[in-house]
């Protein structure tokens, strides 16, 4: 089969350099430039030195960005809004790994992030999550990357929605997140040692990620996010908290995620009733495209609660879009995105 060109735009970065790390080992993809403004000319190992002897490219500034089959476009939120029609003359095929066209709905974008310069593009764009999308991921040329604190909520709970499995009572949502998704507001304990080995609270509410969770789940229910920083430098830890129908069980749960879930080659279900391992942890799908699912009933009072583990950068960021890609194409939905993790 013949190579696509791909090039990515903001490849120094978390999100641009991980979609960099997938690209580069992916044998249908041809990577043919990245781009950084703060190291244009510098080799990529200067900033990613586990690329190195991996790719002799260099970072380009964006003014330099040829034509490709596909542009992955991993910058500030704001910047493609704004700068649109300049990079859509570029490529065919889009790949956005901003919150710029993640919603459709403008006053829900509003009420999180502010106008919009292009309200105009609002729902022309495909929300890369696989597992809720996959038919209009089929046909999709421009496709909108998922937040991260939203992949991993929206999949635990997504199943359970669409099932009927859940009261409409308000669903309270907390993450434990890393360091890398956390950003620049919450740097590492180990820079602040009287913090160390602390956790703290890094978005007690108006979580920006609340926005993608409500509109894609069914129903848009009531949700509230929490988000509190951890020391890991990658890794989210979703739990929820919600209430089962009234006269419905732990089978009918089972129910709603093997229904949802059990032909998915990415999502997990974890609920060992023995062991140490007996609940999704980040420590394991670190490095992965997986999504490790478990939940544990309150039997007398019909609590569900509900945990999610994802690695952030991968099926929260760059992996997902992989796969979206991989879908887009017809190309295996696996295909470069097979690493099984690390244990111990």
């Amino acid at each position: 089969m013949d190579r696509k060109t791909i090039s990515i735009v903001g490849a120094s970065g978390y999100a641009g350099g991980e979609f960099l790390r997938l690209a580069l080992s992916h044998p249908y993809l041809e990577v043919k430039q990245v781009t950084s403004r703060r190291f244009a000319g510098e080799p990529v190992h200067f900033v990613h030195p586990n690329l190195r002897g991996r790719t002799n490219l260099k970072f380009i500034p964006p003014e330099k960005l040829e034509p490709a089959d596909i542009l992955v476009l991993a910058l500030p939120h704001g910047v493609l809004a704004r700068e649109f029609d300049r990079y859509a003359a570029l490529a065919p095929i889009l790949i956005d790994l901003s919150a710029d066209f993640r919603l459709k709905d403008l006053e829900l974008y509003r009420k999180y992030y502010g106008d919009h310069p292009r309200p105009d593009l609002l729902g022309r764009f495909v929300y890369a999550v696989p597992e809720l999308h996959r038919e209009a991921l089929k046909e999709a040329d421009w496709m909108a990357g998922a937040g991260c604190n939203a992949t991993a909520t929206l999949l635990g709970l997504y199943p359970l929605l669409k099932g009927g499995v859940l009261k409409p009572t308000p669903i309270f949502v907390t993450l434990l997140i890393s360091t890398s998704a956390a950003g620049a507001e919450a740097t590492p304990a180990s820079h602040h040692p009287e913090r160390a080995g602390s956790l703290r609270v890094y978005k007690p509410t108006g979580h920006r990620h609340t926005a993608e969770v409500v509109e894609n789940l069914p129903g848009r229910p009531e949700v509230h996010l929490t988000a509190i920083a951890t020391d890991r430098v990658r890794g989210i830890l979703m739990t929820a908290q919600c209430f089962l129908q009234d006269g419905w069980s732990e089978r009918d749960v089972w129910q709603a995620y093997r229904e949802a879930y059990g032909a998915e080659p990415f999502v997990r279900l974890v609920k060992q009733k023995k062991g140490v391992h007996r609940y999704p942890d980040p420590r394991f799908v670190q490095g992965t495209n997986y999504a490790d699912i478990g939940f544990e009933l309150e039997e007398d009072t019909g609590r569900l609660v509900v945990m999610t583990a994802i690695d952030n950068l991968v099926k929260g960021t760059a992996g997902h879009a992989l796969q979206a890609l991989n879908i887009r194409m017809g190309w295996p939905e696996t295909l470069g995105l097979d690493f099984p993790g690390l244990h111990p």
